[in-house]
C-alpha cells in the first residue's frame, strides 16, 4: 500500500478568551454547532470539548445571556401575591421555561398566570 501526503498537518493553539468566543457564538442569529464549526475549521467535538473545559474553569456557563424575569403567582394556600402597580405595560417577550423531564415551553411574557399554571400542569402530567 502507497501512502500520498496531502497537506501540511497543523496543530494549532487556542486561547481561553478565543474559545469563549468560538463557544459563544453558537445560536448566534441562529447559527448551530456545525456551521460555528466549519466557520473555524474545527471539529463539532472540539467545541463540546471546549464548552466542557470552560465550564470546569467557570468562564462559561450553557444560561450565558439568559434573562430571567420574575413570575408573580399566587401562592398555594390561598395567600394573593403582592403585585406592584404598573405604570406602562412592557412589549411582550419571548420567554422560555424549562421544565422536569428536558421538557420546555415557550411563550410570551403577557400570557394570564392561570393558563400559564394550567399549561405547565397540563404538560407535567403529560
Amino acid at each position: 500500500m502507497r501512502g500520498e501526503i496531502l497537506g501540511a498537518e497543523r496543530r494549532r493553539f487556542w486561547r481561553d478568551e478565543d474559545k469563549l468566543e468560538i463557544v459563544m457564538s453558537v445560536g448566534i442569529d441562529g447559527a448551530t454547532v456545525t456551521q460555528v464549526a466549519q466557520r473555524h475549521e474545527i471539529t463539532r467535538q472540539q467545541i463540546y470539548a471546549w464548552r466542557h473545559d470552560l465550564k470546569k474553569k467557570g468562564l462559561w456557563s450553557p444560561d450565558t445571556g439568559a434573562l430571567f424575569f420574575p413570575l408573580d403567582m399566587p401562592v398555594a394556600a390561598g395567600v394573593p401575591a403582592v403585585q406592584p402597580p404598573v405604570a406602562e405595560a412592557p412589549p411582550p417577550v419571548a420567554v422560555e421555561l424549562r421544565l422536569r423531564g428536558g421538557r420546555s415551553l415557550h411563550f410570551e411574557s403577557t400570557i394570564d398566570p392561570t393558563a400559564l399554571t394550567s399549561l405547565i400542569r397540563a404538560v407535567e402530567a403529560a
